[in-house]
């Protein structure tokens, strides 16, 4: 069952388009809004909660619309990317006043549980001005978790946590998903995503370019065209050796080496070097050259039907 809901939504600023004609449904558990910085992500988690409004289309959070609806900050919390904290409060005041203006019936009760659940409590007397970026997030989490919000969205979350901050979240993320909460966050980093969600919402450049089980994503994102810089003791020899192979695309002999386009990464890596073993050939280096989020997000775009 979904609980966030965008149907052919979306929003522009003047002449730029930052959200193009989405639509995705988002359910209970944890869910990855994955896609390279400028994709849209921020877009997209400030109008579920009501900050924006689409400037096309529709978007409801449990069946009402977001947009001016205070109503939805009862079982919604955010946590957005930049800080929006006041560095002079302590990390307790700013929780507190926080469950204070949600009017819970145990202030004290309620900030304390959120600072434990972040693992913040040896610093939650500490001002903010004080804190690392890591642990401001860690403290923007706990705001937004006070009042137990059955939806939780969260704004590249990972940013400035050290390694066991990053996995003492992921933890806490997942364990609510577990628990049947709505939890739904951004990142530009593919194992964050793959560590914490099973489904994941894939965006580039305003558009959606892929949606549903991350295993069946990557398996997509694995088998798409790659381009390899190779090095060898014999590049001539090594492209003679590679035409012809059923996972060569192309091969091109350069002033550096080779650039070989292989059309399954998997099948290319695993002979490389037992090709280049056999036929007496050292290898000297093999480099991919269009690891970047842009190139494999740009595929997912380019193999979307029309």
């Amino acid at each position: 069952m979904s609980v966030i809901d965008l149907t052919n939504v979306s929003r522009w600023y003047g002449n730029v388009v930052a959200v193009n004609d989405i639509t995705m449904s988002i359910g209970p558990g944890v869910t990855g809004l994955l896609g390279p910085n400028g994709a849209g992500k921020s877009t997209i988690l400030h109008m579920i909660a009501g900050f924006l409004a689409p400037s096309k289309g529709t978007l409801t959070v449990s069946g009402e619309p977001s947009w001016r609806n205070e109503g939805v900050y009862k079982y919604l919390g955010l946590v957005p990317e930049r800080d929006s904290v006041y560095a002079f409060l302590t990390g307790e005041q700013f929780v507190r006043a926080t469950a204070r203006l949600h009017k819970l019936p145990d202030v004290e009760a309620a900030t304390r549980r959120a600072i434990e659940m972040t693992d913040m409590s040896e610093a939650a007397g500490r001002k903010i001005a004080t804190y690392s970026k890591g642990m401001r997030q860690r403290i923007k989490v706990a705001a937004a978790l006070v009042h137990e919000p059955e939806i939780l969205l969260l704004d590249e979350p990972f940013n400035g946590m050290d390694p066991r901050q990053r996995i003492h979240m992921m933890d806490l993320l997942a364990k609510l998903g577990a628990e049947g909460r709505t939890i739904l966050f951004s990142s530009h980093i593919l194992e964050e995503v793959e560590r914490l969600s099973g489904t994941i919402q894939v965006m580039v450049a305003g558009r959606l370019a892929a949606s549903g089980d991350f295993r069946a994503i990557r398996r997509l994102m694995t088998s798409r065209p790659h381009v390899f810089s190779v090095r060898s003791s014999d590049d001539r020899r090594l492209a003679a050796v590679l035409v012809g192979r059923p996972y060569t695309a192309a091969v091109e002999v350069t002033a550096k080496g080779l650039q070989v386009r292989t059309s399954d990464f998997g099948a290319f890596c695993g002979q490389i070097a037992v090709l280049t073993r056999d036929h007496g050939i050292a290898l000297r280096e093999l480099l991919p050259t269009d690891e970047s989020l842009e190139s494999v997000f740009g595929y997912l775009i380019s193999n979307q039907p029309n």
